[in-house]
């Protein structure tokens, strides 16, 4: 291997199938048993998608966005031993505060979930008189302990990364309005105890490629590399049928990620399929999370399809790395510090 995945335990059992001949110039490819969750997984759940999931225990564990037979969507456990076949628990996740007592949002969707120095923590996006970010922490899976809300509405796409940067934390995010909104940048912010935040700094924002002119957000939670952190985040077009989602791909500076070093001016996947293009909202890739094995450097993508299913998509470092640099357009925005 040309470049190297840092900080992370191997995963020999990681899921991974290989590359099939004749899918493209571009170096991502489709489980072809997708979509690994479907419609309907348990009583009271329609559609599972836009979850988080990482090796636990010699399998894999996972916090699934679930919308409930009533529309209201909540955050549930989920478990597997091959990270493809999925087993959930029938009742959401119950969340208490410091002191011990329940303490649930009134809605909760599109997780992501890190290991940061034995602790697991969850970030999700909820109600906080506004659609703002929630946290909590777990060791066990079994107790979840809501932190404070980092912000203030109105605010989506929180990714923590997986390890303290210059001693601090640090998290995405995208700051928006109420709707589903014609803007939307990336952020950086960082914390020395997970409570008071600050030191915001513009990451990138939309650009003038056609597949992320509208809007961009964090997805799966950086990737640790040699060459510096590796994110896969989602771009939004506005097209005559509505918006659509695709993946993308940067390259974060390791000691600073509010610079991009390189920016992939190419989506790495689009809705094609008829899971990503048919759904409850069509025409949506949306990535929360991967799975990547230092000793291989291969990488699984899980990503929400069409809000309606999880989908998972595989790549290796060194294949995704040399694209995002073949095809990188970097502007000042990109490059600055991200303070103005």
């Amino acid at each position: 291997m040309k470049y190297q995945i840092l900080g992370s335990p191997a995963v020999p059992n990681m899921p991974w199938q290989d590359r099939p001949a004749g899918c493209g110039a571009i170096p991502i490819w489709r489980y072809t048993e997708n979509p690994v969750i479907r419609r309907n997984p348990i009583p009271g759940v329609a559609r599972i998608f836009n979850s988080a999931v990482m090796p636990y225990e010699g399998g894999f564990i996972g916090v699934f966005r679930a919308e409930q037979t009533d529309g209201i969507p909540f955050i549930y456990l989920g478990r597997s031993d091959d990270g493809l076949n999925w087993r959930f628990s029938e009742e959401k996740i119950r969340f208490q505060d410091e002191a011990g007592n329940e303490c649930m949002p009134l809605y909760a969707y599109d997780p992501r979930l890190v290991k940061i120095e034995g602790t697991y923590y969850l970030i999700w996006c909820q109600d906080a008189y506004g659609a703002a970010i929630g946290m909590a922490k777990t060791e066990d899976f079994k107790t979840f302990t809501r932190l404070e809300n980092p912000f203030l509405p109105f605010n989506r796409n929180a990714v923590l990364f997986p390890r303290k940067i210059g001693g601090t934390y640090r998290l995405l995010s995208r700051p928006s309005d109420s709707g589903h909104t014609p803007f939307g940048d990336i952020y950086i912010s960082e914390s020395p105890d997970l409570v008071y935040w600050g030191r915001h700094r513009h990451v990138m924002g939309k650009s003038p490629e056609w597949w992320e002119s509208v809007k961009i957000g964090g997805g799966a939670a950086p990737i640790e590399t040699s060459e510096g952190w590796l994110l896969f985040y989602h771009g939004v077009t506005g097209t005559c049928n509505g918006l659509v989602y695709s993946i993308g791909g940067a390259i974060l500076d390791k000691d600073e990620p509010s610079k991009v070093l390189a920016r992939c001016s190419t989506y790495l996947l689009t809705p094609e399929e008829w899971y990503e293009e048919r759904g409850f909202v069509p025409n949506v890739c949306f990535p929360c999370a991967t799975i990547h094995d230092p000793e291989t450097g291969r990488i699984a993508i899980y990503y929400g399809a069409a809000d309606s299913y999880v989908a998972v998509a595989f790549t290796t470092l060194d294949e995704i790395v040399d694209y995002i640099r073949a095809h990188s357009v970097v502007r000042e925005s990109d490059s600055e510090p991200g303070r103005r």
